[in-house]
């Protein structure tokens, strides 16, 4: 892992009314994709359903397969390794400084590279 995802995985979520330390947060698998597993930084109930931020991991050789968010924009940044993205049929490498703005319902996926992808992906309104 690289500094970036270290700091991520390592730091804190500071609110005006409470904080969170971010490994005591849970890795979840994904519901749909094997080897997909998400931190939930931000859930929509500590934002009124207007955002949320997940933290995702995907493992080496596995993807998050197309798929689309049904009235929901996101914005994913890559924050270590490097695999394959597309987004609309537009192929691209993920890599750490890439970011993806995908609009509601468009298909998009990523493909792990050699090594996991580490991705910085935030949801509005929110995910869950």
């Amino acid at each position: 892992m690289n500094e970036t995802v270290n700091g991520l995985s390592e730091g804190k979520i500071v609110y005006t009314d409470k904080e969170f330390n971010v490994p005591e947060l849970e890795w979840n698998p994904h519901p749909s994709f094997t080897g997909v597993f998400l931190k939930h930084l931000v859930k929509g109930d500590s934002s009124d359903g207007k955002f949320s931020c997940h933290l995702i991991r995907i493992k080496d050789g596995f993807e998050i397969g197309e798929h689309v968010h049904d009235g929901r924009w996101e914005f994913i940044n890559i924050v270590g390794g490097t695999g394959k993205g597309e987004i609309a049929g537009k192929e691209f490498v993920c890599e750490l400084g890439v970011s993806m703005v995908v609009p509601e319902n468009v298909k998009h996926r990523i493909v792990a590279g050699s090594g996991d992808v580490y991705l910085l992906a935030k949801f509005i309104p929110a995910l869950i």
